[in-house]
């Protein structure tokens, strides 16, 4: 079976539908900054390719649902109001300056209770990673709806989030944390992350050309310096199936920053696909897709299928403006593995692979990255304006 033009959007705008069904952007409480970044977009997918209006108006909606519960202290802390301290005027206009809760379930881990690696993943704070994730929501959206507010809050959160996770080490090299508390104030979890000094990087470039086109000057110049020689010194190479996605994400991104913007990222570039290629080969040839629905995570494996899209839409640039050789032999190399990006897409499009608990216990997240691979546009295309 091959998913056809026509059969991704339907099923994509279907997914969509079942997430808006479960955690309505008008009920307090169920948002989640991952999910709802990668909804964002989805949202703005379904608006290019559709032309209908109340996709662009659902996006709105839910990135100020997000603001407003993830941007506020939960009920069963004992801070109260905006993380900001701002007041609910000033917090609307801005109301990243303070970074955003993740949204987990139980309440972050008190001063004085003792770290459990596993109780932790189910606790509250602020991930770097999911900020940078709502960071390019954000700038999707000033893209696709040309309002420049929605990049400069992109921004803002980026100076935010930095000044916040990042730190100097005796040696007077930069490192960051992985997991902060709601208000910023202190590590969670000190160790770094191993792709978040590049996520951060990349997503700081974008932003910037995002912010110049629409007439706005990022002024990320310090944050780029720090990120880029962070990232330098930390390893690429993973065969996790979300880590790979997000390599491959990343590098389509560089991409079209290389070929719209003249931007001299070549070495980036091809550590990226060396890396990504190496992994996904790995993983691949791996007994991971041979495990039954209940032994599989849907959302990761889905991340490695929206980043194999990118592959196409690179090859496109390097072909037509690019033309370079080398990038042109490692492309050529991911392509083999691109066609796993739609059996993935079968294999979890199936009833009885969703009625899996591993599905079910992760229905919202699972729901919305499924729809960001069968519909990836708006999710991996970047730049702007692009509003009609």
């Amino acid at each position: 079976m091959i998913l056809n033009h026509e059969a991704r959007i339907e099923k994509a705008a279907a997914l969509m539908e079942a997430f808006e069904a479960h955690t309505p952007f008008d009920r307090a409480g169920g948002r989640y900054l991952w999910t709802d970044a990668f909804a964002v977009c989805n949202y703005l997918s379904l608006f290019k390719r559709l032309g209908a209006k109340g996709y662009l108006d659902k996006a709105r909606a839910l990135i100020d649902a997000v603001h407003r519960e993830l941007g506020t202290f939960r009920a069963d802390d004992g801070r109260h109001g905006t993380l900001s301290g701002l007041g609910e005027a000033d917090a609307a206009h801005y109301p990243t300056v303070a970074g955003l809760r993740i949204g987990k379930p139980l309440p972050e881990r008190g001063v004085e209770e003792a770290y459990d690696e596993t109780s932790e993943w189910d606790r509250d704070g602020q991930y770097f990673h999911y900020l940078t994730k709502w960071m390019h929501a954000l700038d999707r959206m000033a893209a696709v709806s040309g309002e420049v507010r929605y990049s400069r809050w992109a921004v803002e959160l980026a100076k935010s989030a930095h000044r916040a996770f990042t730190y100097t080490m005796p040696d007077g090299s930069k490192r960051m944390y992985w997991k902060m508390s709601t208000d910023l104030r202190r590590p969670l979890v000190a160790s770094m992350g191993q792709h978040d000094a590049l996520e951060a990087y990349v997503t700081y470039l974008q932003l910037s050309v995002t912010a110049r086109a629409l007439g706005d000057d990022a002024g990320l110049g310090g944050e780029l310096e720090a990120t880029g020689a962070m990232a330098e010194t930390m390893p690429l190479l993973t065969d996790d199936p979300l880590g790979l996605g997000g390599l491959l994400f990343d590098a389509t991104r560089v991409t079209q920053m290389m070929a719209g913007h003249d931007l001299p990222l070549r070495g980036l570039l091809r550590a990226l696909l060396e890396a990504a290629r190496e992994g996904t080969e790995r993983f691949l040839q791996s007994s991971a897709l041979r495990y039954p629905a209940e032994a599989r995570l849907a959302f990761r494996e889905l991340g490695l299928g929206i980043g194999l899209h990118g592959v196409s839409l690179m090859q496109v640039l390097n072909d037509g403006h690019l033309k370079n050789g080398v990038l042109a032999e490692q492309l050529g190399a991911l392509q083999a593995s691109v066609p796993m990006a739609e059996v993935l897409e079968l294999f979890w499009l199936r009833e009885a692979h969703q009625a899996a608990a591993t599905w079910r216990e992760h229905a919202d997240i699972n729901t919305v990255m499924l729809a960001t691979s069968l519909l990836p546009d708006a999710f991996l295309t970047i730049g702007g304006p692009e509003h009609a």
